[in-house]
Protein backbone atom coordinates (compact mmCIF):
# COMPACT_ATOMS: atom_id res chain seq x y z
CA UNK A 1 0.00 0.00 0.00
CA UNK A 2 1.29 3.45 -1.35
CA UNK A 3 0.57 6.69 1.83
CA UNK A 4 0.48 9.92 1.37
CA UNK A 5 0.87 11.74 4.29
CA UNK A 6 1.20 15.55 5.08
CA UNK A 7 1.38 17.30 8.23
CA UNK A 8 0.84 20.81 9.05
CA UNK A 9 2.59 22.29 12.16
CA UNK A 10 1.42 26.11 13.19
CA UNK A 11 2.94 27.73 16.45
CA UNK A 12 1.58 31.06 17.98
CA UNK A 13 2.14 33.00 21.86
CA UNK A 14 -0.83 33.03 23.70
CA UNK A 15 0.92 35.25 26.43
CA UNK A 16 3.49 33.51 27.87
CA UNK A 17 2.78 29.82 26.21
CA UNK A 18 3.58 28.58 22.91
CA UNK A 19 0.72 26.97 21.55
CA UNK A 20 0.72 24.39 19.22
CA UNK A 21 -1.69 23.41 16.53
CA UNK A 22 -1.36 20.37 13.83
CA UNK A 23 -3.57 18.77 11.28
CA UNK A 24 -2.78 15.96 9.32
CA UNK A 25 -3.91 13.95 6.49
CA UNK A 26 -2.81 10.38 6.21
CA UNK A 27 -0.74 8.67 8.66
CA UNK A 28 2.06 11.35 9.91
CA UNK A 29 0.81 13.28 12.87
CA UNK A 30 1.96 14.33 16.85
CA UNK A 31 1.53 13.07 20.11
CA UNK A 32 0.51 15.53 22.84
CA UNK A 33 1.96 18.71 22.76
CA UNK A 34 4.05 18.29 26.45
CA UNK A 35 5.98 21.41 28.10
CA UNK A 36 9.06 19.82 30.28
CA UNK A 37 10.43 23.41 30.24
CA UNK A 38 7.77 25.18 31.11
CA UNK A 39 5.01 27.38 28.88
CA UNK A 40 7.07 29.30 26.71
CA UNK A 41 8.39 26.20 24.67
CA UNK A 42 6.62 23.81 23.38
CA UNK A 43 7.85 20.44 22.55
CA UNK A 44 6.03 17.47 19.48
CA UNK A 45 7.27 14.23 18.58
CA UNK A 46 5.81 13.40 15.14
CA UNK A 47 5.15 9.93 14.91
CA UNK A 48 4.41 7.58 11.00
CA UNK A 49 2.38 4.82 12.77
CA UNK A 50 3.30 2.61 9.03
CA UNK A 51 6.85 2.53 10.68
CA UNK A 52 8.67 2.78 7.01
CA UNK A 53 8.24 4.73 3.58
CA UNK A 54 8.60 2.30 0.51
CA UNK A 55 8.27 3.18 -3.42
CA UNK A 56 5.51 5.65 -4.39
CA UNK A 57 4.71 7.07 -0.25
CA UNK A 58 5.19 10.70 0.30
CA UNK A 59 5.56 12.40 3.52
CA UNK A 60 5.48 16.20 3.72
CA UNK A 61 5.57 18.13 6.91
CA UNK A 62 4.74 21.97 7.01
CA UNK A 63 5.93 23.87 10.07
CA UNK A 64 5.39 27.30 10.53
CA UNK A 65 6.74 29.06 13.88
CA UNK A 66 5.28 32.79 14.58
CA UNK A 67 7.05 35.43 16.34
CA UNK A 68 7.91 34.64 19.95
CA UNK A 69 7.07 30.96 19.98
CA UNK A 70 9.89 28.16 20.39
CA UNK A 71 9.10 24.64 19.33
CA UNK A 72 11.00 21.37 19.57
CA UNK A 73 10.25 18.84 17.41
CA UNK A 74 11.48 15.46 17.26
CA UNK A 75 10.58 11.94 16.30
CA UNK A 76 10.43 8.15 18.11
CA UNK A 77 12.51 6.11 16.27
CA UNK A 78 14.38 6.24 12.87
CA UNK A 79 12.32 6.94 9.45
CA UNK A 80 13.36 3.93 7.56
CA UNK A 81 13.39 3.70 3.68
CA UNK A 82 12.36 0.42 2.65
CA UNK A 83 13.63 -0.99 -0.39
CA UNK A 84 11.94 -0.23 -4.14
CA UNK A 85 10.65 -1.99 -7.13
CA UNK A 86 11.08 1.70 -9.32
CA UNK A 87 8.75 4.49 -7.90
CA UNK A 88 10.89 6.91 -5.60
CA UNK A 89 9.70 7.50 -1.98
CA UNK A 90 9.63 11.26 -0.84
CA UNK A 91 10.20 12.94 2.62
CA UNK A 92 10.09 16.24 2.85
CA UNK A 93 10.02 19.05 5.35
CA UNK A 94 9.48 22.86 4.59
CA UNK A 95 10.13 24.62 8.14
CA UNK A 96 9.36 28.58 8.63
CA UNK A 97 10.50 30.70 11.82
CA UNK A 98 9.00 34.21 11.88
CA UNK A 99 10.90 37.07 13.03
CA UNK A 100 11.47 36.35 17.23
CA UNK A 101 10.67 32.78 16.79
CA UNK A 102 12.61 29.79 17.86
CA UNK A 103 12.87 26.62 16.12
CA UNK A 104 14.76 23.13 16.74
CA UNK A 105 14.12 20.26 14.57
CA UNK A 106 15.76 17.34 15.67
CA UNK A 107 14.69 13.83 14.19
CA UNK A 108 16.51 10.86 14.78
CA UNK A 109 18.06 9.11 12.19
CA UNK A 110 17.05 8.56 8.48
CA UNK A 111 17.63 4.54 7.24
CA UNK A 112 18.35 3.64 3.64
CA UNK A 113 18.05 0.43 2.93
CA UNK A 114 19.79 -1.95 0.62
CA UNK A 115 17.05 -1.33 -2.85
CA UNK A 116 15.71 2.05 -1.90
CA UNK A 117 14.84 4.66 -4.52
CA UNK A 118 14.39 7.51 -1.84
CA UNK A 119 14.24 11.36 -1.47
CA UNK A 120 14.82 13.41 1.64
CA UNK A 121 14.64 17.45 1.20
CA UNK A 122 14.58 20.09 4.13
CA UNK A 123 13.78 23.71 3.32
CA UNK A 124 14.57 26.69 5.78
CA UNK A 125 13.07 30.08 5.44
CA UNK A 126 14.22 32.09 8.59
CA UNK A 127 13.00 35.66 8.81
CA UNK A 128 15.47 38.43 10.30
CA UNK A 129 15.51 37.64 13.75
CA UNK A 130 14.63 34.14 13.69
CA UNK A 131 16.91 31.65 14.92
CA UNK A 132 17.11 27.47 14.55
CA UNK A 133 19.28 24.63 15.78
CA UNK A 134 18.78 21.61 13.21
CA UNK A 135 20.54 18.46 12.25
CA UNK A 136 20.00 16.02 9.89
CA UNK A 137 21.12 12.36 10.02
CA UNK A 138 21.39 9.51 6.98
CA UNK A 139 22.00 5.99 7.59
CA UNK A 140 23.29 4.01 4.79
CA UNK A 141 22.24 0.42 5.19
CA UNK A 142 22.79 -1.51 8.38
CA UNK A 143 26.49 -2.52 9.69
CA UNK A 144 25.40 -3.89 12.67
CA UNK A 145 23.33 -6.32 11.13
CA UNK A 146 25.67 -7.16 7.58
CA UNK A 147 23.64 -5.69 5.30
CA UNK A 148 25.79 -3.15 3.29
CA UNK A 149 23.91 -0.35 1.18
CA UNK A 150 25.46 -2.30 -2.49
CA UNK A 151 22.68 -1.02 -4.42
CA UNK A 152 19.73 1.46 -4.11
CA UNK A 153 19.79 5.66 -4.42
CA UNK A 154 19.61 8.49 -2.04
CA UNK A 155 18.73 11.97 -3.19
CA UNK A 156 19.07 15.07 -0.21
CA UNK A 157 18.86 18.45 -0.60
CA UNK A 158 19.29 20.59 2.43
CA UNK A 159 18.05 24.43 1.36
CA UNK A 160 17.96 27.88 2.92
CA UNK A 161 17.30 29.87 -0.07
CA UNK A 162 19.98 32.74 -0.93
CA UNK A 163 22.19 31.05 1.86
CA UNK A 164 22.57 27.66 1.91
CA UNK A 165 22.55 24.61 -0.54
CA UNK A 166 23.56 20.90 0.09
CA UNK A 167 22.41 18.29 -2.30
CA UNK A 168 23.53 15.23 -3.84
CA UNK A 169 22.86 11.56 -4.57
CA UNK A 170 24.64 8.63 -3.09
CA UNK A 171 24.18 5.45 -5.46
CA UNK A 172 25.29 2.34 -3.38
CA UNK A 173 27.28 0.96 -6.27
CA UNK A 174 29.67 4.31 -6.45
CA UNK A 175 32.34 2.41 -3.87
CA UNK A 176 34.47 5.81 -4.95
CA UNK A 177 32.27 8.01 -3.15
CA UNK A 178 31.83 5.20 0.07
CA UNK A 179 34.94 4.02 0.14
CA UNK A 180 37.13 6.98 -0.97
CA UNK A 181 39.24 9.09 1.61
CA UNK A 182 37.83 11.98 -0.46
CA UNK A 183 34.22 10.76 -0.08
CA UNK A 184 32.78 8.98 3.16
CA UNK A 185 35.85 7.26 3.74
CA UNK A 186 34.74 3.92 4.52
CA UNK A 187 31.90 5.25 6.70
CA UNK A 188 28.13 4.61 6.41
CA UNK A 189 26.64 7.60 8.31
CA UNK A 190 26.50 11.37 7.67
CA UNK A 191 24.99 13.93 9.92
CA UNK A 192 24.74 17.48 9.42
CA UNK A 193 23.89 19.78 12.03
CA UNK A 194 23.45 23.21 11.86
CA UNK A 195 22.77 26.61 14.18
CA UNK A 196 21.02 29.07 11.90
CA UNK A 197 19.94 33.09 12.56
CA UNK A 198 17.91 35.18 10.29
CA UNK A 199 20.65 38.54 10.87
CA UNK A 200 24.15 37.31 11.40
CA UNK A 201 25.59 36.12 14.48
CA UNK A 202 27.68 38.32 16.18
CA UNK A 203 31.86 37.54 15.11
CA UNK A 204 32.60 36.56 19.08
CA UNK A 205 29.09 34.35 19.60
CA UNK A 206 30.07 32.41 16.02
CA UNK A 207 33.20 31.86 16.95
CA UNK A 208 31.93 30.55 20.02
CA UNK A 209 29.47 28.02 18.02
CA UNK A 210 31.94 27.00 16.05
CA UNK A 211 34.60 26.36 18.89
CA UNK A 212 31.28 24.39 20.65
CA UNK A 213 31.21 21.72 17.57
CA UNK A 214 35.25 21.45 17.26
CA UNK A 215 36.27 20.91 20.69
CA UNK A 216 33.20 18.68 22.00
CA UNK A 217 34.96 15.47 23.67
CA UNK A 218 32.45 13.19 21.83
CA UNK A 219 34.57 13.85 18.59
CA UNK A 220 36.46 10.92 19.41
CA UNK A 221 37.33 8.59 16.78
CA UNK A 222 34.44 10.16 14.05
CA UNK A 223 35.60 12.71 11.02
CA UNK A 224 34.32 15.84 11.46
CA UNK A 225 34.61 19.95 9.71
CA UNK A 226 32.42 22.81 11.72
CA UNK A 227 32.50 25.48 9.19
CA UNK A 228 30.84 28.94 9.12
CA UNK A 229 30.07 29.46 4.84
CA UNK A 230 27.52 32.61 5.96
CA UNK A 231 27.62 34.90 8.73
CA UNK A 232 24.34 33.88 9.34
CA UNK A 233 25.24 29.75 9.97
CA UNK A 234 27.05 27.38 11.36
CA UNK A 235 27.74 24.03 10.55
CA UNK A 236 28.60 21.07 11.88
CA UNK A 237 29.36 17.61 8.79
CA UNK A 238 30.15 14.80 10.63
CA UNK A 239 31.15 10.89 9.48
CA UNK A 240 30.68 8.00 11.45
CA UNK A 241 30.86 4.23 11.03
CA UNK A 242 27.51 3.90 13.40
CA UNK A 243 24.57 6.30 14.39
CA UNK A 244 25.32 5.77 17.95
CA UNK A 245 28.47 7.45 17.83
CA UNK A 246 27.26 10.46 15.70
CA UNK A 247 24.05 10.94 17.84
CA UNK A 248 26.11 11.35 20.78
CA UNK A 249 27.85 14.07 19.49
CA UNK A 250 24.89 16.05 17.77
CA UNK A 251 23.05 16.15 21.37
CA UNK A 252 26.65 17.37 23.12
CA UNK A 253 26.89 19.93 20.39
CA UNK A 254 23.18 20.81 20.64
CA UNK A 255 23.48 21.61 24.19
CA UNK A 256 26.07 23.83 24.01
CA UNK A 257 24.68 25.71 20.77
CA UNK A 258 21.43 26.06 23.07
CA UNK A 259 23.46 27.59 26.00
CA UNK A 260 25.66 29.86 23.93
CA UNK A 261 22.79 31.45 21.69
CA UNK A 262 20.19 31.15 24.11
CA UNK A 263 21.26 30.22 27.88
CA UNK A 264 19.20 27.66 27.91
CA UNK A 265 19.81 24.19 29.49
CA UNK A 266 19.71 21.39 27.33
CA UNK A 267 16.73 19.42 28.19
CA UNK A 268 16.88 16.43 26.66
CA UNK A 269 13.25 15.35 25.16
CA UNK A 270 12.41 12.73 27.22
CA UNK A 271 11.61 10.10 24.03
CA UNK A 272 15.43 9.80 23.73
CA UNK A 273 16.04 8.22 26.66
CA UNK A 274 13.33 5.18 26.58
Amino acid sequence: MVWTAHLALHYRRDGGRTVAHDRHEGPLRVLQALYPEGEAICHHVVVHPPGGIVGGDVLATDLHATAGTHALVTTPGAAKFYRSAGPQAVQRAHLRVDDGARLEWLPLETIAYRGCHARNDVRLDLAPGAQMIGWDVLALGLPAGGEAFDHGRFTQQLHWPGVWLDQGTVDGEDQRLLDSPLGWAGHRVLATAWVAAGTAWPAEQREALLDAARSSPATAGLAIGATAPDPRLVLLRVLAPRVEPAMQLLQAVRAAWRQIAWSLAPHPPRIWRT
